[in-house]
């Protein structure tokens, strides 16, 4: 499976949009160090999220938005779940690689796409898209790709997912944007065989540790959740970590995250940044 980080910024992107601190001014026209809405694409078909920059990532990275198949939608929080570009998939607009692209997600993100779309959806190009709700604890497939949903630590209002991905048996487990996870969930995922090639963290804290009551977590709430995977066989010796999810109150420039990246033997997501497992 190829891996596609698109984007690795918190909602508020790097620099942040309306924002003047010291942080985002001192990166402003360095745009190696910019960090847009997350997007991970995989095998240039499956996409984990869909933020307002998705369009722009197909362009800077070479992702053609007409090939993905598959979208797993996290939650419904705009920069996660931007559904008004969807009245654009067919109709005069494009030209269609897949006729159909299938949407999973919570009834809180059909909610969304139902309202972001009324007005300007036309006929032509329902169906050119489909909606499937799913809740946390379901296991399914989408094409060539074994998915199982498990609750984020998020949301008070909506079943936030996180998911695991397996494909020719190898596993990636997306684990943003969350804060710890509970025990229950990592017991699933024992309970039903996972052996992760690949672990992507929230870290929209860095060195921020938020504990048990956040909904997101830093680089020591990584590492006890590292810990609980470790425990149940979910991870082992070849398992590699990515951090990713940064918040412009973190200083997450490529420098900073280095030190990071020495000191707890992770890798630190960039955008445009792409591995195999």
């Amino acid at each position: 499976m190829k891996i596609q980080f698109l984007g690795t910024g918190a909602s508020e992107g790097f620099p942040a949009m309306f924002c003047k601190c010291e942080n985002c001014i001192k990166v402003k026209g360095d745009h190696s160090e910019y960090r847009t809405r997350t997007q991970i694409v995989i095998d240039g078909c499956l996409s984990i999220d869909f933020p307002p920059e998705a369009y722009v990532h197909s362009l800077k990275y070479g992702v053609n938005l007409s090939d993905l198949k598959y979208l797993l939608v996290t939650h419904s929080h705009m920069d996660h779940f931007y559904a008004h570009d969807f009245i654009l998939r067919g109709y005069k607009y494009a030209v269609l690689t897949e006729p159909v692209l299938q949407i999973y997600g919570n009834s809180e993100c059909k909610k969304v796409f139902e309202e972001c779309t009324a007005r300007e959806m036309k006929q032509s190009v329902a169906p050119h898209i489909s909606f499937t709700e799913i809740k946390p604890y379901s296991i399914f497939n989408v094409g060539e790709y074994k998915v199982i949903s498990i609750p984020a630590n998020h949301s008070k209002t909506e079943d936030a997912l996180l998911f695991y991905i397996e494909r020719n048996g190898k596993g990636y487990l997306h684990l943003f944007d969350t804060g710890r996870i509970c025990d229950e969930a990592f017991d699933f995922l024992k309970e039903n065989g996972v052996k992760a090639d690949l672990v992507c963290f929230d870290c929209t804290f860095i060195e921020y540790t938020a504990g048990y009551n956040a909904r997101h977590m830093g680089i020591e709430d990584d590492m006890a959740m590292k810990q609980k995977l470790s425990e149940r066989g979910i991870i082992d010796g070849d398992t590699k970590f990515i951090i990713s999810h940064f918040s412009h109150n973190a200083n997450p420039v490529k420098a900073h995250l280095r030190q990071i990246e020495e000191q707890y033997g992770v890798i630190a997501a960039y955008d445009g940044y792409s591995l195999e497992i």
